[in-house]
């Protein structure tokens, strides 16, 4: 593979460990080349304890770090030599084709539009959410905390941008899109879910299958999930809240009598499997969708085996085309507006 991402190597709860262990697995798995920013000293001494084809990482230094406790676009403004800025502008200048972070969420955001830019006539980039489902499968959930105040036409955008990634990195042939609401009947909702219905109802370029309760996600009854930001981080940390729940429960339960515990240690191996089929680490991370270049928010708890995931993510996203094809949806959009 000809392609190079870039890891912000100082970004997350486990780093440098987790980005460089990720890297080097990524670079075992993959064959690709990987730059990973960051304190030279640290990472260079965290890369010494694995083996793989070093020829293929390269370790940029950088002196600052952004912290979560940090003002996300101050923190941009000001700490230009930081791992996450130095990053973007790697994906910005070309010099990677994509970047993987676990930093601060709100950082990376703002230093995607600020520094890599929107693609031209998208108004709100947004970040994309797989939740795994009780089928095996994923749904994506846009908007999941990007834009907490949103107009009908960045729904729009929204929907066609996941749907453009559902096609190209997921390989789903016609994914099926739908409106989170409080109802599945035409007139149900607010102000700004009718009127995003009504737009989304006359595209084509769509299939778009109407609203959708949000108990139904889990049900893989959808491959696309539509809202604002600020529904839809509530509705991923609350399925994160619960299914924390249900397995402190669950554990609880079966540590409660020893005829429970041996119940346990029988069903063991389908509990792990049950677990992991809901774990976000399996699944890398989220894309934030609508800016110049890719760009992969791993969570900020990620261990290495999902930064590995996040990377794997980013190269599905450049072979996709993704940016391509969503600068090609705005233009034709664009012309049928002059065609009225």
């Amino acid at each position: 593979l000809n392609m190079k991402i870039v890891i912000d190597g100082m970004g997350g709860d486990n780093a440098p460990m987790a980005p460089v262990e990720g890297a080097c697995m990524a670079v075992k798995e993959y064959g690709i080349d990987i730059v990973i920013t960051g304190d030279k000293g640290l990472l260079e001494a965290e890369l010494a304890k694995y083996d793989c084809d070093k020829t293929k990482i390269e370790i940029v230094h950088t002196s600052q770090v952004i912290t979560n406790d940090e003002k996300p676009v101050v923190a941009i403004r000001r700490k230009t030599d930081s791992s996450m800025v130095v990053a973007l502008n790697m994906v910005k200048n070309k010099k990677a084709d994509a970047m993987v972070s676990a930093g601060s969420t709100g950082a990376l955001l703002s230093g995607g539009v600020f520094v890599i830019k929107r693609i031209k006539g998208i108004s709100r980039p947004c970040i994309c959410t797989a939740i795994p489902t009780m089928d095996g499968g994923l749904s994506l959930l846009s908007d999941t905390g990007a834009n907490v105040d949103c107009d009908a036409q960045q729904l729009v955008d929204f929907a066609a941008m996941t749907n453009i990634y559902a096609k190209r990195v997921m390989k789903i042939d016609k994914p099926r899109v739908a409106l989170a609401n409080i109802g599945t009947e035409e007139g149900k909702g607010n102000d700004l879910v009718k009127t995003t219905f009504d737009l989304l109802k006359d595209r084509n370029d769509m299939n778009f299958i109407g609203n959708m309760e949000t108990r139904e996600i889990l049900n893989g009854v959808c491959d696309v999930v539509i809202c604002d930001g600020f529904i839809g981080n509530m509705i991923v940390k609350t399925l994160e809240g619960t299914v924390l729940s249900l397995f402190k429960k669950l554990k609880e339960t079966m540590m409660s009598s020893t005829k429970a515990k041996l119940g346990a240690l029988m069903m063991k191996d389908s509990l792990r499997g049950l677990k992991d089929s809901l774990d976000y680490s399996s699944h890398g991370g989220a894309p934030f969708l609508g800016v110049e270049g890719g760009l992969i928010k791993a969570h900020g708890s990620s261990d290495a085996r999902a930064i590995k995931n996040a990377i794997r993510q980013a190269i599905q996203f450049v072979d996709g085309n993704v940016v391509e094809e969503i600068r090609a949806y705005i233009s034709s959009d664009q012309e049928k507006e002059e065609d009225k």
